[in-house]
């Protein structure tokens, strides 16, 4: 099949997450920028990339790449691209989302307007046709601005691949599930080892880490945007990605994994959202304040993202919930706490400064990812691993 490039999109501060992740799934980067990773795969990567990935917001098709500090220009090249390579005669076709950055055009509904007409009569040329019905399966296009380099992307996905499908309700200040998948990567978390989440909302890191620890792909049991497109990708290589997944996925995994969370009727919530994830069995949710927090096993991993301003009204009382956090991970002596919040004051009052922190951005939120690193557990003897 023709070589492709494809887009994937993730939050800043993350894209080393998504490579290694793109990597694991047999293909080459071509380049890595700012909230975005490229990577070079055929029609059946757009559906690899779709259901197995859990850390991109989606996977554009590449069209094109062009400089453009005009709308002149802009509407030149953008008519300059093969359309007719993607969209049919009754594709219905439009620029969902133009974003620019340091760059001359910057005006979104301008830009989208202008490649629009572009793309019309770049089509209209090709097909000889004076009019679209556009009654077809839908191509909705993408493209970026950066310093006036201008690229084009088909959106493969559709509604976002945070949207797993198995959350009904959220927490107030939900956590994407894209961005907790990232943060578990980011720790050395593994199936066997402990993991609670003590701020566990509406359960979305112990769901996504049960998830990872059952191998099941997070986009399995959802639908995308170019399963319409039968021009371009054949529905046997979406059953085929399907397939795999469906091979992959182990329920037998032995867990132990506990959300917390002060309000009852969250906790019932994360309970009923991971059973619609297929990992109700997987994960022990409880309705338990952060100042309770204890475990009677050593070397476990906190993950958690905890109020900072928006699920607490009044900031004064952060001062006091960070200081239970505190004195919680004091008595869990020997555990790791990895903790994500754009709170400043997070360790004054946790009372330790972290190992590392990593800066990422959640939306437009900058917050920092906390990492408080315990020691390492013994290394067991062959005949526990065995019996493990």
């Amino acid at each position: 099949m023709k070589l492709l490039e494809l887009i994937a999109p993730c939050h800043f501060g993350l894209e080393a997450v998504l490579k290694k992740e793109i990597l694991d799934l047999g293909y080459e980067i071509s380049r890595v920028e700012d909230g975005r990773v490229t990577f070079l795969g055929d029609m059946e990567a757009v559906c690899y990339g779709n259901i197995f990935l859990r850390t991109t917001d989606r996977i554009l098709l590449k069209v094109g790449e062009f400089h453009a500090e005009t709308f002149d220009q802009l509407f030149e090249e953008t008519r300059a691209l093969p359309w007719e390579e993607y969209i049919p005669r009754d594709g219905k076709f439009w620029v969902t989302k133009a974003a620019s950055v340091k760059s001359r055009l910057f005006s979104p509904s301008d830009i989208q307007s202008i490649m629009k007409k572009a793309m019309v009569e770049r089509l209209k040329d090709r097909y000889g046709i004076s009019w679209f019905e556009e009654t077809g399966a839908p191509y909705p296009v993408r493209v970026f601005l950066m310093k006036d380099q201008v690229t084009v992307g088909l959106d493969t996905t559709g509604i976002s691949l945070h949207k797993r499908g198995y959350r009904l309700m959220t927490a107030k200040a939900p956590i994407t599930e894209t961005l907790a998948a990232a943060l578990i990567m980011l720790t050395p978390w593994r199936e066997n080892r402990i993991l609670v989440d003590p701020f566990c909302g509406s359960g979305t890191i112990p769901i996504e880490a049960a998830m990872m620890a059952c191998r099941i792909a997070p986009g399995m049991n959802r639908s995308f945007q170019a399963q319409q497109w039968e021009n371009l990708i054949p529905a046997k290589l979406w059953e085929g990605a399907r397939e795999e997944a469906r091979e992959m996925a182990d329920l037998a995994v032995e867990t132990d994994i506990q959300g917390y969370d002060i309000d009852g009727a969250v906790i019932k919530a994360a309970r009923e959202n991971a059973r619609r994830a297929g990992v109700g069995e997987k994960i022990h949710f409880q309705q338990r304040p952060v100042a309770q927090l204890s475990h009677p096993k050593p070397y476990g991993f906190i993950i958690t993202n905890p109020p900072y301003g928006e699920r607490i009204e009044d900031k004064k009382d952060l001062p006091e919930l960070y200081g239970q956090m505190g004195e919680a991970f004091r008595r869990l002596a020997t555990w790791s706490e990895y903790v994500i919040t754009s709170y400043e004051q997070a360790e004054k009052y946790i009372g330790r400064k972290a190992d590392k922190n990593r800066k990422i951005y959640n939306g437009m939120l900058k917050t920092y990812y906390y990492q408080f690193q315990g020691p390492r557990p013994p290394r067991r003897s062959g005949q526990e691993k065995r019996e493990l």
